[in-house]
């Protein structure tokens, strides 16, 4: 039913690369191309590796770098009167967006995409661009709005037989079903968003499915010796395609699996390793989500309680300012779980 997993975002002469490529061999074709055709006055080539340049930077959490490859894409995709090319670039611009917590300007640039990709009769680029505006709404806990998109791209992707898009169309649904305590759902989506994966060779979305199954042994099986058995798997597959984004997460819900085994001291330096890679790449999320891990790990450490309960009120703050309704709820369900709002009454 599924072909061989392929990577849209890398186009023209880079189209051969493989969508399990180094991002450092990505980037290190797309740069080189790009200056061949800036020298030759190729504006649409120089749009097209442009973007593999600038989605390669933004997985290696180089934001800055990411931030200035995707506006020059979309300038001399202007240039060429390319408008899938404008579309694309913009929607790296709002997947970075998104990466970096401004959610408002992430809905703009991918609805903006996904309007220029119908007009350029892209339908990948398209469909990418809604499931971007989809994934944005998850992120931010919204998903009532959102679920009814989720399905609308699954079944546009099962339809094309499109792996990639498949899996990641699995892998939403399936983490709001376990945001929301349907955990036998949720394993089954990522029981089958892995499977897909493997067989379409799409390690990327293989190595975030396994994170989703890691999770769900841990929280509904406490099984921490399997959870950290396919976290460890999930880890060698970012490692070999430098995944900066993906491992640092990997560590975090590693974190997460050693908590709830009340392996406090081991939780806290994942959590104390993933807040630093978030904090170098510049993710606000996961450096929040770190950060509430932390602030839990020290606390069953004998940390001061009042101290605890004033950086998790601050924390909910500052996810709320974020716009991460759902991790909001959680740092201010841990006030509860540590026992310190009913300390606070007293």
């Amino acid at each position: 039913m599924y072909g061989k997993a392929f990577a849209p975002e890398y186009q023209g002469t880079l189209a051969t690369l493989s969508v399990n490529s180094s991002l450092t061999d990505v980037l290190a074709a797309g740069t080189e191309e790009l200056r061949a055709a800036e020298r030759a006055g190729r504006h649409g080539e120089a749009a097209r590796s442009g973007l593999a340049v600038a989605e390669a930077h933004r997985r290696l959490g180089r934001i800055g770098e990411a931030d200035r490859a995707w506006k020059a894409s979309y300038r001399a995709a202007r240039q060429a009167g390319d408008t899938a090319a404008m579309a694309w670039a913009l929607w790296s611009g709002g997947t970075l967006a998104r990466q970096r917590g401004s959610f408002a300007l992430a809905r703009r640039l991918l609805r903006l995409a996904a309007d220029l990709g119908e007009l350029g009769g892209d339908v990948v680029v398209r469909g990418y661009s809604l499931a971007g505006l989809a994934e944005t709404g998850r992120i931010q806990g919204d998903y009532e709005a959102v679920g009814r998109l989720h399905e609308q791209l699954l079944a546009e992707a099962r339809r094309r037989g499109e792996a990639r898009h498949t899996v990641w169309a699995l892998e939403g649904i399936a983490q709001i079903h376990r945001n929301t305590g349907s955990y036998d759902t949720a394993y089954a989506l990522f029981e089958e968003a892995a499977e897909i994966a493997a067989r379409a060779d799409d390690r990327r979305g293989h190595a975030w499915a396994l994170r989703g199954l890691a999770d769900i042994v841990s929280v509904r099986d406490g099984d921490t010796t399997e959870a950290l058995r396919l976290l460890s798997e999930a880890e060698t597959a970012c490692r070999a395609m430098n995944l900066s984004s993906a491992l640092a997460y990997n560590h975090k819900m590693r974190g997460n699996v050693l908590y709830r085994a009340g392996r406090y001291e081991e939780a806290r330096d994942l959590y104390e390793l993933a807040l630093s890679e978030f904090r170098a790449m510049g993710e606000p999320r996961g450096e929040a989500l770190s950060r509430l891990g932390l602030v839990k790990s020290r606390a069953r450490l004998g940390r001061d309680r009042a101290a605890t309960s004033t950086e998790l009120t601050e924390l909910a703050q500052t996810l709320g300012r974020i716009g991460l309704r759902h991790a909001q709820q959680m740092a201010d369900r841990a006030q509860d779980e540590l026992g310190l709002r009913t300390e606070a009454v007293r």
